[in-house]
């Protein structure tokens, strides 16, 4: 692997990952203090588990940004890098509303957006590099949890 292929790859593992854990700083100072507050859902899994699998997450789309980055310049591959981005910004919002801004329902509505967008995005990765879009399948499980878990909350912890 070239040089720059490498750069590439350190740079599309390093996006989702530095996303993530701006995100995570965020979302760690409210767990012991109003998340601990919050009803819980029955089928909440232990704090411990979202780290190690964010990042297990973080890891794959970024191997999966870098398979799209590195094919040639084309207007898929470029609308392919702008939904991954739009979908990666989603991501990144709903820990703020969620965590920071405490809105469990427009985290409801941007984790909603999320999965819509992260469709998107695995249909333009498998129209030019299906391996791309089959690795983001464990993602969007954990999206699809993850909505579920949040819409829980918000119907658990409504005033």
């Amino acid at each position: 692997m070239k040089a720059n292929q490498i750069a590439k790859l350190i740079a599309s593992i390093l996006l989702p990952l530095g996303i993530g854990g701006i995100a995570g700083i965020f979302t760690s100072e409210a767990i012991p203090g109003w998340y601990a507050t919050l009803h819980q859902p029955s089928f909440n899994p232990p704090n411990w588990v979202f780290g190690p699998v964010w990042t297990t997450l973080y890891i794959i789309m970024g191997i999966s940004l870098f398979l799209i980055w590195k094919l040639p310049a084309s207007k898929q591959r470029n609308q392919a890098i702008l939904i991954f981005m739009v979908q990666l910004l989603f991501n990144f919002c709903w820990s703020f509303f969620f965590f920071y801004f405490k809105m469990i329902g427009l985290a409801l509505i941007d984790i909603s957006v999320l999965w819509i967008m992260i469709i998107f995005m695995l249909v333009r990765f498998y129209v030019i590099k299906p391996v791309a879009a089959y690795i983001n399948i464990p993602y969007l499980l954990w999206v699809t949890f993850a909505t579920a878990l949040n819409m829980a909350y918000f119907f658990l912890n409504r005033s």
